[in-house]
């Protein structure tokens, strides 16, 4: 079965800028008097050690691994920038025929520490803990009952009126008057009239001599 080949820009494009920037320093090993095959051997080390310090950033995002990432960036985008004109590379400085000429001693131990450097694996979870019970809901709290309606009181009873024992004397007085006139008991309103007293102290009056 054949496959058919989808083109991608964007596969395009990583293959023209790395085609560049492996001629960039291939170039730039060239001019520091690296000639031959040293010269090509110069832009697969560079990218050698950015494929490893890749591979090492997908599965630990570590210290040693971010500055070997910058050292072969600087490497590769140095080597673009040095050939854009800016450097003669035909009078090329003593600096930078030393980088050039320590660089594979640096690759390699970049790549070694990468490849042997153990990672820090992520915990992994632990098989025998049990998950947690979800919480039980709280139970709803329980209405306080009403208090019941306070039942209507009985009116206090009056408190007995005191009568002086002299006015008692004298309702009796008139009280036998009063029956040897009529022939019946003084009431209550005659006896309040007689005496000129309250209707309360009349009745007290009248309870005493009944």
């Amino acid at each position: 079965m054949v496959r058919s080949i989808r083109i991608d820009a964007v596969l395009i494009q990583a293959v023209i800028a790395g085609a560049l920037s492996f001629a960039h320093l291939h170039d730039l090993a060239e001019a520091a008097g690296q000639t031959g095959w040293k010269a090509w051997a110069y832009p697969v080390s560079v990218d050698l050690l950015l494929v490893a310090v890749w591979r090492r950033l997908r599965t630990e995002r570590s210290k040693l691994a971010w500055f070997w990432f910058l050292v072969a960036l600087v490497a590769s985008l140095g080597a673009n920038i040095a050939t854009a004109g800016l450097l003669d590379l035909d009078h090329v400085p003593a600096w930078l025929r030393i980088l050039v000429a320590g660089w594979p001693a640096l690759a390699f131990l970049g790549g070694t520490l990468l490849a042997h450097t153990p990672t820090t694996p992520a915990p992994a979870p632990d098989p025998v803990a049990q998950p947690e019970p979800a919480p039980e809901p709280l139970p709803a709290p329980v209405a306080e009952p009403e208090p019941a309606p306070a039942l209507p009181q009985a009116p206090a009873p009056a408190p007995a009126v005191s009568v002086p024992p002299a006015l008692v004397d004298h309702a009796r007085k008139v009280a036998t008057e009063h029956r040897t006139r009529t022939g019946s008991d003084i009431d209550t309103a005659t006896l309040r009239a007689r005496l000129g007293v309250p209707e309360d102290l009349a009745g007290a009056i009248v309870a005493q001599l009944a």
